[in-house]
């Protein structure tokens, strides 16, 4: 049941937003919108909920403005439902809770870059070879509006980095949270080894936090050839459960590296990334057996 805002509550915002996500369903019917299902009996067949009360939370996040009820067919007509520009703006709030439960419910409460092997963090990227990445856009170095999948390509490399130095100085104490030393130098080790990901068919797209200005100024200063994508919004970092951490105030994606197929199905996963260099290798060798 839906609760309502007491009256003393009225001008307080946490407690509106409370009144419209607060409930554990209404999060999670959220987090699975996130991951591509949007059909009624996906929702319950995920989550196991009864169809009553799915009925009753979807119709609830409907009328709140965070979901959109869209007809995908005819005869009898039959919704699925989509995240509306209100539920996208949820996902940063999504991923930071996830953030904080990894480090404070499932961790020790240390602030790390990095994870160990059998974290839960761990375990949930190593689960997602198999998933399928929904259709999103993120905005690239570019300039433009980019799908973090190339449809041209045999498969795609994603490698996930926290932030680059250049052109916007890093936190304090950035050096001092284990992992996050060597992005500049993954960008490099991937850009060397461009030639021989285009050769094998292979697309590579580089993801961070950082803005698309702060990825530009990067890629120019160091010859990147690749897309560069801005996550900021934490669309894809949503959509697949990325591991993050929070310095300087901004949320960061861990270092991972996936390999996605054409279909858009995760066929390889690294995580953590404590050996770069051989994570790229590896990554190139993951990814040239697609295009075979």
């Amino acid at each position: 049941m839906v609760r309502a805002v007491p009256e003393r509550d009225a001008a307080c915002a946490i407690a509106q937003a409370a009144a419209v996500v607060g409930d554990w369903w209404s999060l999670l019917l959220v987090r699975e919108t996130a991951r591509g299902r949007h059909r009624f009996d996906e929702l319950q067949g995920e989550l196991g909920i009864s169809r009553k009360v799915l009925a009753e939370r979807l119709g609830h996040l409907v009328d709140s403005g965070v979901l959109d009820k869209v007809p995908y067919q005819e005869g009898p007509v039959r919704y699925e439902y989509r995240l509306s520009p209100a539920g996208r703006a949820l996902l940063p709030v999504l991923v930071a809770m996830q953030d904080w439960s990894d480090r404070w419910l499932l961790g020790d409460g240390t602030l790390t870059a990095s994870a160990d092997e059998h974290s839960a963090e761990a375990l949930r990227v190593h689960d997602l070879p198999g998933t399928r990445l929904p259709r999103l856009t993120l905005p690239a170095h570019t300039g433009t509006e980019r799908d973090p999948v190339d449809p041209e390509a045999a498969a795609t490399v994603l490698f996930c980095y926290p932030a680059t130095g250049r052109p916007s100085p890093l936190p304090d104490g950035w050096n001092d949270i284990p992992g996050t030393v060597g992005c500049t130098l993954e960008n490099r080790l991937f850009r060397d080894a461009y030639g021989d990901f285009t050769a094998a068919g292979v697309a590579v797209h580089g993801v961070s936090t950082q803005r698309p200005d702060e990825q530009r100024s990067f890629a120019a200063a160091e010859g990147i050839p690749f897309p560069l994508l801005s996550d900021m919004d934490a669309r894809l970092s949503a959509a697949l459960r990325l591991p993050t951490f929070r310095a300087g105030q901004a949320l960061r994606l861990k270092r991972a590296v996936l390999v996605v197929d054409r279909e858009r199905t995760v066929r390889h996963a690294r995580f953590p990334v404590t050996d770069i260099p051989h994570a790229v290798q590896e990554a190139l060798v993951e990814a040239a057996k697609l295009s075979g």
